[in-house]
Formats: structure tokens, C-alpha cells, sequence
């Protein structure tokens, strides 16, 4: 499609292992996004190939029991579920924050990644599926924000990393008279966290809502 390249978002590890620029927008922390990023990643990461699979196993493993049981989640059953003893999870987590930490920021890689599958959609349609797929992290892993320090150098990263990725689709939505010009992506990212956290009367409510936004967002003619 052409244009694509103005916009298409490589998977945040590819990002970081070749050294790309990627533009950030102006919102505070966003210098912090490839040097800070890389270096949490980094230091989480072992090198050995094996080592590697058992942190990556714990992460999954992490993720799952996070997201049935909350942040207080046994670390026992982590790693039973990761298939390691409890020695190597903490081999490779010091402490239950920086297993949090690891998870969110695997998570927060997902939804970046996912903005480079939209390429075949429209301006528009990209936009509201990436938003979607944000609104959706955000409500299903809320349990990893309470966990998390939002002041810290992990939190102020990760809001590049994201910015990063929603902004050229929002802009590219804006450049086809689709989306309202005024709107920047701290705008969009700001509206998505705060409908994450709202309860909601009933599954359904939360999709309409998001509905409701795009609507909002749209280029009035």
C-alpha cells in the first residue's frame, strides 16, 4: 500500500536490536523511549539461549497468572506453570516488581507490534483497530498498572513506546480527512486509559464506548 512506510511500526525488539529512530512525539518522557527502553529490555534479557527460554517462560507464565489472580499471584505457581523452580525465577526476578515490570513491558511490545499488521486496512479502520487492541491491553492488564510505579523511567518509556506506535496511524487518518486535526495521540492515549479504568455495567459497554469515541474523533464535514 502505498505510504506505508510513513507509518508501518517494525515489533519493538527489532526496533531495539537494530538501533532504528523512531520519531516520538512531544509528551513528557518520550526522549526516554529508545535509551531507557533498550536498557531495561537489556538488563532483563539473559544471553545464553537457554536462560533466554526460561526467562521468556516465565514472563508467559507471569502474564497469565497476573491476569487470573492479580499482582499478589504466588510466584510458586509462575513457575510451576513455566516449568522451573522457583530458584530460577528469582535467578532471573529479584523481586515480584521486576517480574511486573518484564511483563508489562512484554505486553507494551505486543500492542506496538500490533500497529504493523494494520497496513492492509484503511486510514481510518487501522486507527480504530489499534485503538481497540489498546483499549483491550489496557483493560485486561490494569492489574499490571496498579503494580507499577506510573512516574517510573519503566512507565515514561513505555508511553513512548506506545505514542510511537498509535501516532503515525492517527496522523495518517488525520492526512485522508479522517480524523479531526486537532487530535494528538496524548489525546487518544489519555481517553483509552481512562475508559480502562471505569467500571462497567456489562461486558458489552466498554466496546460501545470506545465506538463512541471514534465517532467523537471523526472528521466533522
Amino acid at each position: 500500500m502505498e505510504g506505508d512506510s510513513e507509518w508501518r511500526v517494525p515489533p519493538l525488539y527489532s526496533i531495539l536490536a537494530e538501533g532504528a529512530s523512531v520519531s516520538q512525539p512531544a509528551h513528557p518522557g518520550a526522549d526516554m523511549t529508545e535509551t531507557a527502553l533498550a536498557t531495561l529490555l537489556d538488563e532483563r534479557r539473559p544471553k545464553r539461549a537457554d536462560a533466554r527460554r526460561n526467562f521468556d517462560a516465565l514472563v508467559e507464565a507471569g502474564r497469565l497468572v497476573f491476569a487470573e489472580d492479580g499482582i499478589q499471584a504466588s510466584l510458586e505457581e509462575i513457575a510451576r506453570r513455566a516449568g522451573v523452580g522457583i530458584g530460577t525465577l528469582y535467578r532471573n526476578f529479584e523481586t515480584r516488581d521486576a517480574l511486573v515490570e518484564a511483563v508489562y513491558l512484554e505486553e507494551v511490545a505486543a500492542v506496538a507490534a500490533y500497529a504493523d499488521e494494520l497496513g492492509h486496512l484503511s486510514p481510518f479502520e487501522a486507527f480504530a483497530a489499534w485503538m481497540r487492541r489498546f483499549a483491550d491491553y489496557s483493560s485486561t492488564k490494569k492489574v499490571l498498572l496498579d503494580g507499577l510505579n506510573r512516574d517510573s523511567r519503566v512507565m515514561q518509556s513505555c508511553r513512548g513506546v506506545v505514542n510511537a506506535a498509535g501516532e503515525p496511524m492517527l496522523r495518517r487518518a488525520q492526512a485522508a480527512g479522517e480524523i479531526r486535526d486537532d487530535v494528538t495521540i496524548d489525546d487518544v492515549v489519555r481517553i483509552v486509559y481512562g475508559l480502562a479504568g471505569v467500571a462497567l455495567a456489562e461486558p458489552g459497554q466498554r466496546d460501545r464506548l470506545i465506538g463512541i469515541t471514534l465517532d467523537g474523533l471523526r472528521y466533522s464535514r
